[in-house]
């Protein structure tokens, strides 16, 4: 029997500042093997393929293949990441669903390209509005749901994280939670679920102790706006989402099997269906495994539900839904 090599190979579509950033992120895994690099503009695509392929002579860099692609390179792709459309940039109005129609639109296109070469690739789906253009995506081409993923409120579970390990002085990784629903306004933290190496947030002052009682609603505030405080700041984000990127793509290459939060259409979880956004996954090589209907309190049922209400109303108004 042939055995064929594992090529580990990731088409990255959209050479902007996510799309770079998630490109260099890739590098740093040592799991890739061939990285094609796809935008409309292909002199950027070039110089961003080019920029990461020099760095790989350096020791200790993985030896990878760094080229400008095209969606060809989707036949034969373990990986596809998309990045591709307009964000929201300095002085416009800080909501991500503003984009939806133009992305869409973006998004339409791109999986019609895709479609044309492998129904077989993971797509890990970043551009904004993430739930709407993964709605988009797992629903009207055909394509296998459980291999579409969005990143979702996988990096606001991250901030979240990191806020709180700061407040206590701990280490973040010994910080559980999650939050849930839309990637924007409507997304909230399952507090009932948060805890700090087993110890309910509850008791997190009397036990971790802090300078100020924990503040819920502020805590949860900080982590869903940091993504607009930071493009207010700079321009752009990049890092936090490259890094969300590279978490999945090594669970999906190394078949972690890991639980994390991810935009997936719902089938009937919570009484929620027809609407895509984040629950807690099981992320395999076959991307997403298993939705998990986690527990949650009665009040984080109804704030899902608000979640599924607002981004319903977006899928009819565009009429994807």
């Amino acid at each position: 029997m042939e055995i064929k090599p594992i090529r580990n190979k990731v088409v990255v579509i959209g050479a902007g500042m996510v799309g770079s950033a998630v490109l260099n992120s890739l590098l740093t895994l040592d799991l890739i093997a061939e990285i094609a690099v796809i935008d409309m503009n292909m002199n950027r695509a070039k110089g961003e393929a080019l920029d990461a392929f020099h760095t790989t002579s350096f020791a200790y860099s993985p030896n990878v293949g760094v080229r400008t692609g095209n969606y060809e390179d989707c036949a034969d792709a373990q990986l596809i990441i998309m990045t591709a459309g307009p964000s929201i940039k300095p002085g416009e109005t800080l909501d991500r669903l503003r984009l939806a129609d133009i992305n869409v639109k973006v998004m339409k296109d791109v999986m019609k390209e895709i479609t044309k070469y492998t129904k077989d690739a993971i797509i890990i789906i970043v551009t904004n509005p993430v739930d709407i253009v993964t709605y988009l995506a797992q629903n009207h081409f055909d394509y296998p749901k459980e291999k579409i993923i969005g990143t979702g409120t996988l990096l606001d579970t991250a901030r979240l994280r990191r806020i709180l390990a700061l407040k206590y002085m701990v280490d973040t990784k010994n910080v559980h939670g999650y939050i849930l629903g839309e990637h924007g306004g409507s997304a909230f933290a399952a507090w009932s679920l948060v805890n700090i190496a087993g110890i309910p947030a509850e008791k997190f002052d009397k036990l971790l102790g802090s300078t100020e009682p924990l503040d819920k609603e502020s805590v949860l505030h900080e982590a869903k706006d940091a993504g607009l405080e930071i493009v207010r700041l700079k321009g752009y984000t990049s890092s936090g989402i490259a890094m969300s990127v590279s978490r999945l793509v090594k669970a999906i290459l190394l078949n972690e099997l890991s639980i994390v939060p991810v935009s997936t259409t719902l089938e009937g979880e919570y009484g929620i269906s027809k609407v895509a956004l984040s629950i807690p996954c099981i992320i395999s090589n076959e991307g997403i495994k298993k939705r998990l209907e986690v527990p949650l309190s009665q009040e984080e049922v109804g704030q899902l539900k608000q979640s599924a209400d607002n981004l319903g109303r977006v899928l009819d108004e565009l009429g994807i839904r």
